[in-house]
Parts: C-alpha cells; structure tokens; sequence
C-alpha cells in the first residue's frame, strides 16, 4: 500500500521537504524539483508528482536545467501516491493541479503558481527550448524568493 502524501503543520528538524504539483509532472513541477534541491543547498528537499502523471519527463526540462548544471535525467514522472509525505509546504504550479490536489494537500502551507506549460508552445525546437528556458528563469527567481523568504523566517513553515 502506498502512503498518501500529507502536508504538515508542525516543522521538524532538517530540510524544508516541499512538494511541487502539476498535472503531468513531466516537465514544470521536474524543473522546480531540480531548482529547489539545487538552490536551497541542503536546507530543502524537494519533490515533484502529478495529478495525472505523463509517465515520461520532457526532454527540454532535462536539457534547460542541464544548462544550469543541475542533472535531472534519472527522474520519472510520478503520482502524488509515490511521494512520501509529509511536506512543509506544497506548491501547485497550474491551476488543473490545484483544483485536482487532494485537500489534505492543500490544508497546510500552500503556495499556488500559476505557470504556463512550455510543453504547448506553437514553434520548432528551438522555439519550444526557449519557452522552457523562460519557465526555467521564472521558477528560479520564485524559488529563490521563496529560501530567502523561508531563511529570514518570514512565512516559516
């Protein structure tokens, strides 16, 4: 049986453990993940599901965030009933995940950010690469925001 992700209201010791959701978890919430785990330098752990999981992780996720240094080529596309919780915060990133997340999800801290799939982008490959780089550079700064909100204690989980 699996174990159902919880969101949790009490914080423990050691790293800020955040969930990014999204419908496919096949190209956002991956980037976000690789971001997180990245930036936060030890203080987060970071993990990624879907609600309706792609099963496959687009390869211009793996190919921005390789840009970055960062290596996402092992990650899988997964549901919310393979990632263990609980969470500090959860932070939905389309607005068909937030209406689809189970409530205990969204119960505790929750963040919502809406962010456009670079998946439908009209264009060729190096039109589709560019607007996974653009979601890249916005998730960066969000998440950026986010650890330094988070290491001056203000919205503390």
């Amino acid at each position: 049986m699996k174990r159902k992700p919880v969101a949790n209201r009490t914080r423990r010791p050691g790293p800020l453990r955040i969930l990014f959701v999204c419908t496919g978890n096949a190209a956002r919430s991956q980037i976000a993940e690789g971001l997180a785990n990245h930036l936060g330098e030890g203080r987060i752990e970071a993990h990624s599901a879907g609600t309706f999981p792609a099963g496959m992780v687009m390869s211009h996720a793996v190919a921005v965030l390789k840009e970055r240094g960062i290596e996402i080529a092992g990650h899988y596309s997964k549901g919310l009933d393979e990632v263990a919780g609980p969470f500090d915060r959860v932070i939905t990133l389309c607005d068909s995940a937030l209406q689809e997340c189970p409530a205990p999800l969204l119960e505790a801290r929750h963040e919502h950010w809406s962010t456009p799939d670079p998946s439908f982008v009209d264009g060729g490959p190096e039109v589709v690469r560019e607007a996974f780089r653009q979601i890249r550079d916005r998730l960066e700064s969000q998440i950026a925001a986010l650890i330094d909100r988070l290491v001056r204690g203000e919205g503390d989980a």
